[in-house]
């Protein structure tokens, strides 16, 4: 070969490999342009600064009782953030063992992880997964878009590189954990961790033992086919394999390996985090409203509202855990297991069950109306179904689950016509107990079993008030200065002239001591009519709503005589309210739910506090107090103290409308205000007896079971100190001038 030939070779193989080195660097500076276009969103939405700095996911609202417990939520998806300092190492370890387990030294992207993968998906042999559990996170923050070809896949993954790579610049390595973990799906609705904990387990991320976690990290593969409720062979074995890596990787011992991939799967505390289920249901949905209309009126700085359901607020609220748990299961314990299986014995056998006194076109006039509220009626009215054949739809019996009295269900055979009647058969309830002095309101059951009933029976329901209204006539009676409890008044029949009325002259419920002279003390706490008759005539209607009125009271009542046995409507909330007003020193001091509000990053949106205000004299307050220790000592209350063992001071009033459709029981401690409530949803399905239907057998014993479990739990601190005497030099003549009352005083 000539040299000239040589030379030209040299020269072509020159250009050949100048032109590659061309082809390669243009490669790489195509590359690099196409990520910082990439980078700069001009391909495509890329997060921000801001939105990596404050990645938006849909955060649950939490609602906090006083001592810190989460009694529910709001949600889109139920997520609520947990800092990584709240996460247990095995959880950690868990997560990297099966993930990623060169998570701490890569930047982002794992280089042999995805030549793995991709080695593997080329040979189709299984090598595991490229992606670092910052792509996950990065995918899990920004979802990549649609496109399903292999272009539009592509990009996407690449494009998760990128945000992936901002994401190990802008956070720490353990912020990029607890971030991943409070993005994922465990299903059963339960979005991050703390919600899986929670349902799953009922525990707080840090309290997750070894195998609870390596179950919920096992679980992020596909959460319903290792869903240790719905598929726990499954789960077991997807929990050993976790455990397996963690062993591979000297996260575990030998002898910790074998131990615990011998320990079997326990979700018996697994409750699912609904809105109808859980601790203090009626609460929740009471306030639910109140933040709703919160959120209309307190725009954000940027001008858009709160959303409940997506910004993660934190409500902390004035109910204290162990008293609401408290509550509920003394409504448990004895409207659900002891009063309505009570009720269903008293009605068995009878044709009209459970409506008493009613004719056959008022019976049918309730229950038609049942019927148009009912969902079945307005899909069938919606299919376009006569009212002939809706009601022969409603008269076939058929195969459907109804509630069975306690916490489930029943599958039966019923007409849906029969199941109206049957659900009419049902007690309800409510119980609201507060703190006398602060207003702080400290439990709140609106009735048996929110999923079933979600009627609130303390803010929403307004029932006759019977004899709990008979303190507000005693109280006014005195504070004119010329009664006082030992006063004796006559036990005979009083009629009332009533304008463009007939005379009123109510009846005993009893004979006792008719005719006789009876001190006010006695006349309440034996609920006597005639007294509270009397003293009516004496104040008058105008002057008794005058003074309720400032002990809280707002809803309507009639000017007429007959509120003096309490003809008159008002919600348990009024009640509860007004009466704390006798056990508060005459301050009326509203009752309240809410504390602060704070956003997702604990920043203090608002504060909240009560109004008070002195409606009665100390005085007067204090002599209505013990009036109304009267009743428990030795009136309608006193099984309060025989039957339950009631040993701490008590002051309280029982109550029963006419017809035994509304039992009633107002009490309270110098610790605790509470009252219940207990009726059907029509007044005219009630028990047909007052031995059985009066507010001592009713509601009195909600009350008891409550104050008792209260008092009983040392860490409430719930002192049994008496009820403190008005701080008045004058206060032998102005409270007492009988020698009977101040030798009860004395004792």
């Amino acid at each position: 070969m000539t040299n000239r030939k040589k030379t030209n070779k040299k020269k072509k193989h020159s250009k050949i490999i100048k032109r590659l080195w061309i082809i390669f660097g243009c490669g790489w500076v195509f590359t690099g342009l196409f990520f910082v276009l990439i980078s700069l969103g001009w391909l495509g939405f890329m997060p921000s600064f801001e939105e990596l700095e404050n990645p938006k996911t849909n955060l649950a609202t939490e609602i906090i009782s006083e001592d810190g417990q989460i009694l529910g939520k709001y949600y889109v998806e139920n997520r609520s953030n947990v800092p990584f300092n709240q996460l247990p190492q095995n959880l950690v370890n868990a997560l990297i063992a099966t993930e990623d387990i060169r998570y701490y030294k890569h930047s982002g992207i794992d280089g042999k992880a995805l030549a793995r993968a991709i080695i593997g998906t080329i040979t189709f042999s299984n090598k595991g997964g490229g992606s670092t559990i910052t792509q996950q996170l990065a995918k899990n923050l920004f979802p990549r878009e649609t496109d399903r070809t292999f272009i539009g896949i592509v990009f996407a993954k690449l494009k998760e590189w990128v945000v992936a790579v901002k994401l190990e610049r802008n956070y720490s390595k353990d912020e990029i954990i607890a971030m991943y973990l409070n993005t994922v799906d465990f299903g059963n609705m339960s979005h991050g961790i703390k919600s899986a904990a929670k349902t799953y387990f009922d525990k707080n991320p840090h309290e997750l033992t070894t195998e609870e976690s390596a179950l919920l990290i096992g679980m992020l593969k596909a959460p319903t086919r290792y869903n240790p409720r719905r598929n726990p062979e499954n789960a077991l074995n997807r929990r050993n394999t976790v455990l397996g890596q963690m062993h591979k990787y000297d996260f575990l011992t030998d002898e910790e390996f074998t131990t615990i991939k011998n320990i079997p799967i326990d979700v018996s505390k697994f409750k699912l985090q609904d809105h109808k289920a859980g601790t203090a249901t009626y609460f929740r949905e009471f306030i639910r409203k109140e933040l709703t209309q919160w959120a209309k009126d307190h725009p954000k700085p940027d001008g858009s509202h709160w959303n409940i359901y997506k910004d993660g607020l934190k409500i902390y609220t004035t109910i204290n855990y162990k008293m609401q748990t408290y509550a509920e299961e003394a409504v448990k314990e004895w409207v659900v297991n002891n009063l309505q299986p009570e009720f269903f014995k008293h009605w068995k056998g009878h044709k009209n069950a459970p409506f008493y006194r009613i004719n056959e076109k008022e019976t049918e006039r309730i229950m038609t109306q049942a019927m148009k509220n009912s969902s079945r009626y307005k899909d069938l009215k919606k299919a376009g179904l006569s009212e002939k054949e809706i009601l022969k739809n409603f008269n076939t019996p058929c195969s459907m689950w109804v509630y069975d009295g306690k916490d489930g269900e029943k599958d039966t055979i019923m007409s849906p016509w029969d199941s109206i009647r049957y659900m009419k058969s049902f007690l309800s309830c409510g119980l609201l107990a507060m703190d006398p002095s602060t207003g702080k309101v400290r439990a709140y059951v609106g009735g048996v079993n929110y999923e079933y009933f979600q009627y609130d029976h303390v803010s929403l329901a307004k029932r006759q008030v019977g004899s709990t209204f008979k303190p507000f006539i005693y109280v006014l009676a005195m504070q004119e200065g010329e009664y006082y409890p030992c006063t004796e008044i006559p036990n005979l029949p009083v009629t009332i002239e009533q304008p463009n009325l007939p005379p009123w002259t109510p009846k005993n419920s009893n004979d006792y001591k008719e005719g006789q002279m009876v001190t006010l003390s006695e006349a309440l706490a034996n609920s006597i009519n005639y007294i509270s008759a009397y003293l009516m005539k004496r104040c008058g209607p105008d002057a008794v709503i005058h003074q309720v009125r400032k002990m809280g009271i707002t809803s309507e009542i009639p000017a007429v005589p007959a509120i003096c046995l309490g003809a008159c409507e008002l919600s348990l909330y009024e009640m509860v309210g007004a009466i704390n007003t006798f056990n508060n020193k005459g301050i009326y001091i509203k009752p309240y739910f809410i504390t602060k509000i704070c956003n997702s990053k604990g920043t203090v949106l608002a504060t909240f506090t009560t109004k008070q205000e002195q409606a009665l004299d100390e005085i007067s307050a204090y002599k209505t107090v013990r009036l109304m220790e009267g009743v428990v000592q030795s009136g309608t209350g006193v099984r309060l103290r025989y039957r339950y063992n009631l040993d701490m001071p008590i002051a309280g009033k029982t109550g029963t409308t006419d017809n035994n459709s509304d039992g009633w029981f107002m009490g309270y401690t110098p610790m605790i205000t509470a009252g219940a409530w207990v009726g059907c949803e029509d007044r005219a399905a009630h028990f047909r007896s007052t031995a059985l239907g009066q507010g001592a057998n009713t509601a009195l014993p909600i009350w008891a079971i409550f104050i008792k479990k209260c008092y009983q739990d040392k860490t409430l601190n719930l002192s049994k100190k008496n009820f403190d005497l008005p701080q008045d030099s004058t206060l032998q003549t102005n409270l007492f001038n009988c020698r009977e009352f101040n030798s009860t005083l004395a004792k």
